[in-house]
């Protein structure tokens, strides 16, 4: 089926395979610098839900800050933010409550603010009340696709305050040629035995899906699980090395044998020889009590490029898995439901 196009076409609705093969795109795209909120920065919190806190996942996994970096996936601040506080609100839509309401607490503590959106209530506050904002491309359809032109956004963000160096948003810029190399490899018009991602999709087909990484891949396996439950609308986790060899390794180990997963290991040597060790050691002794784990060497010469393919390739295997469910991989019709039954 993967290899119909006319079936691929009629499924996939809203060309959810046509954005993630211009993901790369949001690589170049042109953020203008914005103003200081504060020059008294001690510590950062990043506050968003979901798609619009992946690329403060990915920044965490890809750069040294230079002053201690918290996400919050929540309606509240902790304790410690103050007026020494930089708080970066993120909302794709500008509606999100979680986002909304730790905006207003941010502003009872005095925090330093820096809105990052699309549009809606944020964008109109940020306006509003004079707070540094930048604005993500509003043609993008859902917040899980823009964590490229996020990852742009908060990188400007944190340069701008000197949490990282300047020479990141060259770096991420300059990705964008060969990441639009690489997707080459994933379209629809190349034939499932040459395309990784189509294969990926077949061996998930009908199972749950589990992904693990090392550490410095935390991101992109948390990315592929949101983009497996929201695109393909089927259930996944993730997981990490080495913490997951001091408890959920042992869960693999109790009957039944054969149970109904597809696991997923994104491999890379940036992760150095010692987490590697453990996934090879870890697969060995878990050899007959769960399914063969599918390793995924990871593609790149520095961490960010390996990072991108990663999360490209995680795009496409989701959508091509969407497609043989039967579902159109772009919208979130219960999602959308919640939001207006939480009003």
């Amino acid at each position: 089926m993967l290899d119909n196009l006319k079936k691929i076409t009629q499924r996939d609705n809203s060309d959810a395979l046509g954005v993630a093969e211009k993901e790369y795109r949001q690589l170049g795209h042109d953020i203008e610098d914005i103003k200081v909120a504060s020059d008294n920065i001690s510590n950062v919190i990043f506050v968003g839900m979901g798609g619009s806190a992946l690329f403060a996942e990915m920044a965490k996994d890809l750069f040294d800050m230079r002053s201690p970096f918290e996400i919050i996936k929540d309606y509240h601040l902790p304790n410690y933010a103050d007026s020494d506080t930089l708080v970066i609100v993120s909302s794709f839509s500008g509606n999100t409550e979680e986002v909304l309401q730790a905006l207003s607490e941010a502003e009872r503590k005095e925090c330093a603010v820096v809105a990052i959106t699309s549009g809606g209530k944020l964008l109109s506050l940020a306006e509003e009340k004079n707070y540094p904002v930048v604005k993500l491309d509003k043609s993008i359809p859902q917040p899980r696709m823009a964590a490229f032109n996020g990852l742009k956004a908060l990188c400007v963000v944190l340069a701008s305050h000197k949490i990282i160096d300047q020479s990141a948003i060259d770096e991420v810029s300059s990705a964008e040629e060969w990441l639009k190399i690489k997707v080459k490899d994933w379209v629809p018009t190349v034939l499932e035995k040459d395309n990784l991602a189509k294969q990926l999709a077949m061996e998930m087909m009908g199972k749950s899906v589990v992904i693990y990484s090392g550490p410095k891949f935390n991101s992109a396996a948390y990315k592929w699980k949101i983009s497996i439950n929201e695109n393909s609308k089927s259930l996944a986790w993730f997981g990490t090395y080495s913490e997951y060899n001091h408890n959920e390794f042992i869960g693999w180990t109790s009957h039944p044998i054969e149970k109904p997963y597809c696991i997923i290991n994104l491999v890379s040597t940036i992760d150095g020889p010692k987490i590697n060790k453990r996934i090879e050691i870890s697969d060995q002794l878990l050899s007959g009590k769960r399914p063969s784990p599918m390793n995924v060497k990871i593609v790149g010469e520095t961490h960010l490029k390996q990072l991108l393919w990663a999360i490209n390739l995680g795009d496409f295997v989701s959508i091509y898995l969407a497609l043989l469910n039967n579902v159109d991989p772009t919208p979130v019709k219960l999602v959308e439901k919640l939001k207006t039954k939480l009003v």
